[in-house]
């Protein structure tokens, strides 16, 4: 990177969602401006904009779960300013955040951006792919009167996940267009986005559940396009959803820095909720 720039970085904020949705845009990701305003609020010392020479150059955020795991998420960085390193003094910046707050440090990585993780210490944990079903983002969507109970759900969640994410599960029900939740605690949300539908996250304790759960949530999304994201560990939801008629477009690598999670069941998680946030 030339030092013949000037790098700052500051606190993203509301305000800078029109850069944060542009550099969103030109990567082809999903996220809406209501996933970009939950990251902020939940997270308002750990969501990060990069400046170069005074402009907004880049983004990244961070989310934390209590003190066992953080992740970092939306490291984005406009065209006009790659290849300067500001991607990776993002990831430092947003290292120094986390590792005085969680033991682990968690993201889903391409596997282009994959060596630049390792050599930061970053180790693989395992595979997920993005699975997809239909064409056209959604129309009008809006915000289903479901309930869904956040203590019935917590112990499981908290079992699957590795971590206590319920704050944050709290955060996200408040913009998802329907949430299904079974008797024994189960759950799954489906959300807009800007591209398509996203199925995520989906915890259930049972086959029967977790195919209650999905049949009932794809039963709003007609023949729009749709999102899955499958950890890899989770052989039974792949076969799903190739019956389901999804197939599989990209792969991300989950990788750790630091103590690894010995509680978590990823057979359990039949969708993550978000690349950026696990």
């Amino acid at each position: 990177m030339s030092h013949d720039h000037d790098i700052r970085i500051r606190s993203l904020q509301p305000s800078d969602l029109d850069f944060a949705q542009e550099v969103r845009k030109i990567a082809g990701w999903n996220q809406t401006d209501a996933d970009w305003l939950r990251l902020i609020n939940y997270e308002p010392d750990g969501c990060f904009l990069i400046e170069c020479d005074g402009g907004p150059a880049g983004t990244a955020t961070t989310t934390t779960y209590g003190n066992k795991v953080g992740w970092i998420g939306m490291v984005l960085v406009y065209p006009d300013f790659r290849r300067r390193g500001l991607a990776t003094i993002l990831l430092q910046h947003c290292i120094s955040y986390l590792e005085t707050r969680v033991s682990c440090i968690r993201l889903d990585a391409t596997p282009a951006g994959r060596e630049v993780y390792q050599k930061l210490g970053f180790v693989d944990e395992y595979r997920l792919h993005r699975w997809q079903r239909g064409d056209g983002a959604p129309e009008n969507p809006t915000i289903a009167a479901s309930l869904f109970d956040g203590e019935k759900a917590k112990t499981l969640d908290t079992e699957a996940f590795g971590a206590d994410r319920s704050q944050f599960l709290s955060k996200l029900r408040e913009t998802a267009t329907l949430t299904i939740q079974t008797d024994d605690g189960s759950f799954g949300f489906l959300r807009s986005g800007k591209n398509a539908w996203y199925l995520g996250p989906i915890v259930s304790s049972s086959n029967e559940s977790g195919v209650e759960i999905i049949e009932k949530l794809l039963a709003n999304c007609r023949d729009e396009a749709i999102y899955w994201d499958i950890l890899e560990p989770c052989k039974d939801v792949r076969v799903l959803a190739e019956k389901l008629g999804f197939t599989k477009q990209r792969e991300l690598i989950r990788m750790r820095r630091g103590e690894a999670l010995p509680s978590e069941r990823p057979e359990r998680q039949w969708a993550i909720g978000a690349p950026e946030t696990g």
